[in-house]
């Protein structure tokens, strides 16, 4: 297989409402749908999630797109690979810039997927139809806001509550939220929102049942994630230090947590997800799938991804309307009874309409290969 053409289509999508978190507000999805098309016209769709600002991450979305047109575009001229595994290989003498690397990575995906005739869910090993699924909620104005999302979400009917803190939007907010569902699977995340001047506050939140607390400290530490993992009894996940199956390699040895929220995009792609995936499955820890506040895209990756046996924790892929009034496929990912339908035709099982691609469009590149 050979790339002939890639576009990369920058858009802007509005969200319904903003998403708040430790490190701001957001008011829309802004992205860069990568479309790579081979020497028979078929075309794979990727999903750049890195963000406008390196406030997640140290990537973000100018400087990963640059690295896609100027650094590896030019490298995969005249390219051929038979399995998109490849790529990963290929690239490794890129230094960090996962976010860049899935967005590729997963176009081949889905070029490879729909040339054999499989969906990506049966390509990366995926099964059933249904996935349930989760909801993330940005950090709300005062409890009795959260307690009434909360309260709309479950009417929803999502299977688990992921509520974002900070200090001083934490344990007030998780107690609302308890006192209110005392069964409902709840957790926190912190976006490191957190030093170790707070363990004793981040102790408290032990009391509530919480199902884990997700990346209290910065997005580099292992080891005062694992001084709170041997102090508490609610499981300790990592999100945003965990770029490779090496980093989970080492908060297993370090005893740093017991859970990884895995996102396709920030490791660098499927390659390197399914790597982790076998890691987490044979060293005991537990391993779901989280989300970037994804487009439609985005979205069928972590679908096709999840379906896999490994991922029984609900994880963060939402209805397209949780986050968006339209998306920029034809047809949007629906809740029904707290489950979303995992794509079961070829590739990655949705269709891109040009039509809204348009309608939130920021600037379209095309660019020729040889």
């Amino acid at each position: 297989m050979r790339i002939r053409q890639i576009t990369l289509y920058h858009v802007r999508i509005p969200m319904v409402v903003p998403f708040s978190t430790s490190f701001g507000d957001m008011y829309e999805k802004e992205c860069v749908i990568v479309e790579l098309k081979d020497e028979e016209g078929i075309s794979g769709y990727g999903e750049l999630e890195a963000f406008p600002l390196p406030d997640y991450i140290e990537e973000f979305l100018v400087a990963a797109k640059f690295i896609i047109e100027k650094v590896m575009l030019p490298q995969m001229n005249s390219w051929e690979f038979s399995h998109p595994s490849e790529f990963q290989s290929r690239f490794s003498w890129i230094r960090g810039n996962e976010m860049a690397k899935a967005a590729v990575e997963a176009g081949l995906w889905d070029i490879y997927a729909k040339k054999t005739n499989r969906s990506l869910q049966e390509t990366l090993g995926g099964e059933g139809k249904f996935l349930d699924v989760g909801v993330s909620l940005g950090i709300q104005k005062n409890p009795a806001e959260l307690v009434a999302r909360v309260k709309d979400c479950i009417g929803q009917g999502y299977k688990r509550i992921k509520v974002k803190i900070k200090p001083d939007h934490d344990i007030a907010y998780i107690a609302a939220v308890r006192e209110a569902f005392p069964e409902v699977l709840l957790m926190a995340d912190a976006n490191s929102a957190y030093t170790s001047a707070d363990f004793d506050r981040l102790k408290e939140l032990d009391r509530f049942q919480l199902t884990m607390i997700e990346q209290p400290f910065s997005i580099r530490d292992f080891t005062l994630h694992a001084r709170l993992q041997k102090q508490i009894q609610t499981l300790v996940c990592l999100d945003e230090n965990i770029r490779s199956v090496e980093d989970v390699e080492q908060a297993y040895q370090m005893k740093s947590c017991r859970a990884i929220n895995l996102k396709m995009a920030r490791v660098g792609g499927h390659t390197e997800a399914l790597k982790i995936v076998d890691f987490c499955a044979k060293n005991g820890l537990l391993v779901w799938c989280g989300g970037m506040l994804e487009a439609g895209i985005g979205r069928a990756h972590n679908l096709a991804l999840a379906s896999r046996k490994e991922f029984g924790f609900p994880g963060d892929i939402s209805a397209t309307d949780r986050y968006f009034n339209e998306d920029i496929i034809e047809e949007e990912f629906k809740l029904k009874n707290g489950r979303l339908a995992v794509p079961q035709k070829t590739g990655i099982g949705v269709e891109i309409s040009k039509k809204k691609i348009e309608k939130f469009i920021d600037s379209k590149q095309v660019i020729k290969l040889g």
